[in-house]
């Protein structure tokens, strides 16, 4: 049992070595077989990965912006995706559960021509590596939150430092530090101090 928790820990760190490639990652910060880097614009500065931070989900940055920053101590759960066409900031002991998205933009046009059109370059051509006419927002998740399982938290949110997002939440406004919101849309349901 001892040599396959070794060979299972020599696979995971030669798996890794490609996906830090693509971002600035601590050396104590671990990544599964789960995980998926799309970095578009192929600048390791654009994703950040703090001390001691577990991600089994997917980072993913388009070409025509994006940045993603996780503190330190934090887990990203298996299926769960952060896409930024403009900044997700993560703190610190944040817990990201499985199967949840945190997307900073529309991720396409609202013009339903120019949307027709982005999605045949991005069949034929790939993803756009200049400015597109997409609508972005940053999203900035504080110190100690919680977000449960399947949650969908959208562009320009704020979320305060011990919030807890309850499973299966559509987050579309600003939460305050230290409540507990859940639904579709997300309410506060009840404050933690």
């Amino acid at each position: 049992m001892h040599l396959i928790k070794k060979v299972k820990y020599l696979i995971r760190r030669i798996l890794s070595v490609n996906i830090r490639r693509k971002m600035n990652a601590s050396s104590s910060a671990v990544f599964y077989l789960s995980t998926k880097v799309f970095n578009l614009l192929n600048d390791p500065t654009k994703i950040v990965v703090g001390d001691q931070t577990f991600v089994r989900g997917e980072l993913h940055v388009f070409g025509y912006g994006g940045e993603i920053t996780i503190g330190n101590r934090c887990f990203i759960g298996e299926g769960s995706r952060i896409w930024s066409g403009n900044k997700i900031s993560i703190g610190n002991d944040v817990l990201i559960s499985h199967n949840v998205n945190i997307i900073d933009t529309n991720s396409h046009e609202m013009d339903h021509i120019e949307r027709a059109e982005g999605f045949v370059h991005l069949i034929n051509v790939g993803y756009p590596k200049g400015p597109v006419n997409i609508n972005t927002a940053p999203i900035i998740i504080g110190n100690n939150v919680w977000i449960n399982f399947n949650s969908i938290i959208l562009k320009g949110v704020n979320i305060g430092d011990g919030a807890i997002i309850a499973a299966g939440s559509l987050v579309t406004k600003d939460v305050p530090a230290f409540t507990v919101v859940g639904g579709n849309p997300a309410r506060v349901i009840k404050n933690l101090k």
